[in-house]
């Protein structure tokens, strides 16, 4: 690769990432400001689970869309289409005044919430298997520090300007500003250039997506477990992006200067995990195939447990709670970039998109309902319930899951490997 192109897939990565933090922190900002928004409509927490289930749920039954979309057409011109309606719903949903109309256009931005396997393959496209665990776990790094984003300019920003509109009107022009960025900055790369087997190959055949391939994806039984993984994986996700803050808030005690003191580091250490998982990722990967779920197993087991200790610490232990936080949040993203890379390890590319699309749509066919659940329980009993129950069960089922998949990550990996093998001859 020469170093002009080397430099410009940096770029791609650097527009992706800004990409990937705005949009995080417009989806996830709206956890920070659950207290101020049922304030302004009146609702209860079981409507507020609602509200944030909606747009899970529109999400969810798009993924196979995308998935589809992204492996027939140019995924530059989709994702730039995706910010643009990312921007839109955004204005639309801080322009309504009744409950209703925040409901159905908080369901709207899910929408653009199902675009992000575009940027994953078109990412493995730029860069080969050996790396693909760091890059996916900087990409990833966005979504904590959009978090901590959504928080300062929810908890800080709002109340001087005019609100929770005012922070969405801001979040959703950048989303028009990087629609812009991506179609006149991003160029498409063939489906599978960085695979090792066409290295240094001067011409690169085509791959368009196959049905037939397509159906291949159901054949692997690591996917099977990688999907088991993420239905159960992402309810503890849902269940602290939209709930932690006001858990904090009411039944802790925290007043918003100590949920930023306390927040704020937990979500840096929550950022560099991403990473520290994805390289990690790599280098098992490099030694063996059961690399990647290794290191995956380590976070949600430790996760789990420090979450476990966390929650169950009294509320006047407000040092021991802040280090268990600490240390749940260094595991909690271990297995992230490390499930992406695994779907790429055994997919071939021209499917690829439509792989990651479905492992999103099985697991949020049920974390969709995680809000809604959580605010059934914490109506029912309280908050620190809903977050402990959710999350060690959720968390201890993943273990499982990946213990499964340790047994099977090797046929499924070297079947990809030996058919990459057999197209580069046929070149």
């Amino acid at each position: 690769m020469s170093k002009e192109n080397s430099r410009y897939r940096w770029f791609v990565v650097a527009v992706f990432f800004f990409f990937m933090l705005l949009h995080q922190t417009d989806k996830l900002m709206i956890g920070s400001l659950q207290v101020q928004i049922s304030e302004d409509f009146g609702i209860n927490n079981t409507q507020w689970g609602l509200v944030n289930s909606g747009a899970l749920i529109v999400a969810t039954v798009l993924y196979p869309l995308w998935g589809y979309l992204y492996d027939r057409y140019s995924r530059t011109k989709l994702l730039s289409l995706a910010s643009l309606v990312w921007g839109v719903t955004t204005w639309f949903n801080a322009i309504v005044k009744t409950f209703g109309g925040f409901l159905t256009t908080r369901a709207s931005t899910g929408i653009d919430d199902s675009s992000y396997p575009g940027i994953f393959t078109l990412v493995a496209d730029y860069f080969g298997p050996n790396l693909r665990g760091k890059i996916y776990g900087i990409l990833q790094l966005a979504q904590p520090i959009g978090y901590l984003v959504g928080l300062i300019l929810a908890q800080m920003i709002a109340p001087m300007i005019g609100g929770w509109r005012s922070v969405f009107y801001i979040t959703g022009s950048l989303g028009l500003v990087i629609a812009i960025l991506i179609y006149f900055g991003v160029r498409e790369m063939p489906r599978g250039q960085a695979e090792p087997e066409f290295e240094n190959m001067p011409e690169m055949q085509t791959f368009k997506f196959s049905w037939a391939e397509a159906k291949e994806i159901f054949k692997k039984k690591t996917m099977w477990f990688v999907f088991l993984q993420g239905f159960a994986g992402v309810f503890p996700w849902n269940v602290i992006t939209f709930f932690f803050f006001a858990y904090l808030e009411k039944e802790r005690g925290y007043d918003a200067g100590s949920i930023i003191a306390t927040m704020a580091p937990v979500i840096l250490i929550l950022a560099s995990g991403y990473f520290v998982g994805g390289a990690l990722g790599d280098y098992a990967f490099k030694r063996s195939n059961k690399g990647r779920i290794i290191v995956s197993c380590v976070g949600v087991l430790f996760g789990a447990v420090f979450m476990y200790l966390a929650i169950t610490t009294p509320i006047e232990a407000k040092n021991q709670f802040f280090i268990l936080m600490c240390l749940t949040a260094l595991f909690m993203p271990l297995a992230s970039a490390n499930v992406i890379a695994t779907v790429y390890d055994i997919t071939v590319p021209e499917v690829r998109s439509t792989a990651q699309a479905s492992e999103y749509f099985i697991e949020n066919a049920g974390a969709a309902f995680a809000p809604i659940i959580t605010g059934v329980i914490a109506d029912a009993f309280d908050l620190r319930t809903a977050i402990l129950l959710i999350c060690t069960v959720a968390w201890g089922l993943c273990f499982f899951f990946y213990l499964g998949a340790i047994f099977t990550i090797d046929k499924d990996s070297q079947d990809l490997r030996n058919q990459m093998a057999e197209r580069a001859k046929s070149m």
